[in-house]
């Protein structure tokens, strides 16, 4: 299934331009706020405000911390329909296989404490990898009813060639051991996956990489527009985006909230259908 989530339309170099300057204006606000998230969080009491629906457990990317999901958070918490927790992993991780295996006793004890047997997982960069890894490879699908990821490198990615000495890159690259476990058949997976990526997203490359392209996977990618790397868990399209994939399918109806016509955005081995917001 493929989707766009785009702001106002405007010519490609308008829209670059906007781009760029918003992933300054995103970075430099995220380094203000980056020493508030090394901790990690203290965790809700069991079952205290477990909510209606699955609880959600947010993944930051490589090198940074649960501090990038400070408005993510707040919108998906809103309303206390469900509980929103975040998963700080090491970082001097040098295996995301180790880090989903972490994932994993996470999950389950989050499970235990919300009373839930199900959550969702919403990752950027990297840590929609080590959720998919988690889903697809360490039998995750049983726990996870919906995996969002935003700007992750699903098919691996060639950019900074000049970072290969960390173990993490590497894993990262199109010809990794990771990305063949993640193309190999993945037979009966009930995961929901929801996949954001935009052209604008200078650490995919290809661009088209932050897609999921898997024939077993339930799989729905949204291309955004105009918004860069850093910006897909702070931008509002996105997160209201973000909410709605967690709250159900994404329907065309949502479409109408969100100022758009729907186009059909089909794409081999998944759904065709699009959204414009």
């Amino acid at each position: 299934m493929g989707l766009t989530i785009a702001p106002l339309p405007v010519p490609l170099s308008g829209a670059a331009l906007r781009a760029a300057v918003l992933e300054a204006v995103v970075l430099a606000g995220h380094m203000l706020l980056y020493p508030s998230g090394v901790r990690e969080e203290r965790r809700a009491g069991h079952r205290a405000g477990s909510g209606q629906l699955p609880p959600v457990l947010l993944l930051h990317g490589f090198t940074d911390n649960r501090s990038v999901f400070v408005l993510l958070r707040r919108a998906l918490g809103a309303g206390g329909r469900r509980r929103v927790e975040t998963y700080n992993y090491s970082p001097f991780t040098v295996d995301l296989r180790v880090t989903a295996r972490h994932l994993a006793r996470r999950v389950e004890e989050l499970c235990e404490r919300s009373g839930q047997d199900r959550v969702d997982l919403v990752g950027h960069s990297l840590g929609g990898l080590v959720g998919r890894y988690y889903v697809q490879c360490l039998g995750g699908d049983a726990r996870v009813r919906t995996l969002v990821t935003l700007g992750t490198p699903h098919g691996g990615t060639r950019v900074a060639p000049f970072m290969d000495a960390h173990p993490l890159v590497r894993q990262m690259r199109p010809d990794s051991p990771v990305m063949a476990e993640l193309r190999a058949p993945a037979p009966g997976c009930r995961t929901r996956c929801v996949a954001f990526w935009s052209a604008f997203d200078t650490l995919m490359a290809p661009t088209g990489t932050a897609r999921i392209e898997h024939p077993d996977l339930d799989a729905t990618n949204i291309e955004v527009t105009g918004i860069g790397h850093l910006a897909l868990p702070v931008h509002p399209a996105v997160i209201t985006a973000v909410r709605r994939a967690l709250d159900g399918p994404v329907r065309d109806a949502d479409a109408d909230a969100a100022r758009g016509p729907v186009r059909n955005l089909g794409s081999a081995g998944t759904e065709g259908e699009g959204m414009v917001v």
